[in-house]
């Protein structure tokens, strides 16, 4: 069996209708407008709703964090890389590409800001990085639901890939030459995000077109990748909604 729990993860995987629901547990305890709503949806759905008390929510999701829901579902289908590239929602294309991000917690944050800024999906190894868990889905406050995951066995091969597919490749790297704001990312492109104090490997490294970095000021050499990942990604954002100037008279 697999569990999502917290509120905006189970409500988001509802309205997705990308999971089956075997069915939902709500808390006895908790009778506030939030759960309510949640439960009136899974009723339109015809999603069973069972009342259990804190304990048996605890043992179901492993913690104590699940806000006092917890549903019980298919597990979380992954994209192909077809259709992720397929899933463009703007002008440009915009696919975020993880190079080994282990941590559950990094990987919820990316996606829900790689939802936020309006990217067609996002790229993950198949080994040796965090897959979309529970604890992925409630960190990620549902937007995992939503977005289209694809799981690869190899990630510079997936770079070549996306590149027959005319996407630029940008990896953010601190030993880039180019400041991440100095790009222009008016472009269909993929982002690659390198792994938790490893950075990106060196043969994904090479299968980049251009390399950035962001300047730190400070004493530590490096941002958090999730952190980090907000930071590029609203650049982006910002150059593609920033109208151009009227040419001069």
């Amino acid at each position: 069996m697999n569990y999502i729990y917290g509120i905006n993860a189970v409500t988001e995987a509802l309205k997705a209708r990308g999971r089956s629901f075997a069915w939902v547990a709500v808390s006895k305890d908790r009778h506030d407008l939030r759960l309510q709503r949640l439960i009136e949806e899974c009723r339109r759905q015809g999603v069973a709703v069972r009342f259990v008390t804190r304990a048996e929510l605890d043992e179901m999701a492993g913690n104590n964090s699940h806000q006092g829901v917890v549903a019980v579902t298919s597990a979380k289908q992954y994209s192909g890389i077809d259709d992720v590239v397929a899933a463009k929602r703007g002008q440009h294309s915009l696919v975020v590409v993880l190079d080994g991000v282990e941590d559950p917690h990094n990987l919820g944050a990316i996606l829900r800001t790689a939802d936020a800024a309006g990217a067609d999906g996002v790229v993950i190894p198949e080994r040796r990085a965090a897959s979309v868990t529970a604890i992925v889905a409630k960190t990620s406050a549902g937007a995992s639901e939503h977005l289209p995951v694809a799981k690869v066995t190899n990630i510079a091969r997936t770079l070549e890939e996306l590149k027959t597919k005319n996407l630029w490749i940008v990896g953010l790297d601190e030993r880039g030459k180019q400041l991440y704001d100095k790009l222009d990312y008016r472009m269909d492109c993929a982002v690659v995000f390198g792994a938790e104090g490893k950075g990106l490997h060196e043969l994904v490294r090479r299968h980049c077109d251009f390399l950035v970095s962001i300047p730190m000021l400070g004493k530590v050499p490096s941002l958090n990748v999730s952190v980090a990942a907000g930071v590029v990604l609203y650049e982006i954002v910002r150059q593609r909604q920033e109208r151009k100037a009227p040419p001069s008279k």
